[in-house]
């Protein structure tokens, strides 16, 4: 493992590592952003009323 780090420079590595790391968590927040469910911004007020109401289950009685 140790002569990875002779042929590439560990700051250099970790820089790029860092900085593509950062990219990806950027991406994934603005693809959640860009949905209706994970609009986090927006709030509950986005999501239309008959949603809620459709996934509960019936009430049984008796």
């Amino acid at each position: 493992m140790w002569r990875i780090w002779l042929i590439f420079d560990p700051r250099r590595a970790l820089v790029a590592l860092f900085v593509f790391l950062f990219v990806l968590a950027l991406l994934i927040h603005f693809i959640l952003l860009s949905t209706n469910r994970y609009n986090w911004l927006d709030g509950a007020a986005a999501v239309p009323a008959t949603t809620a109401a459709s996934t509960e289950a019936p009430v049984r009685t008796g």
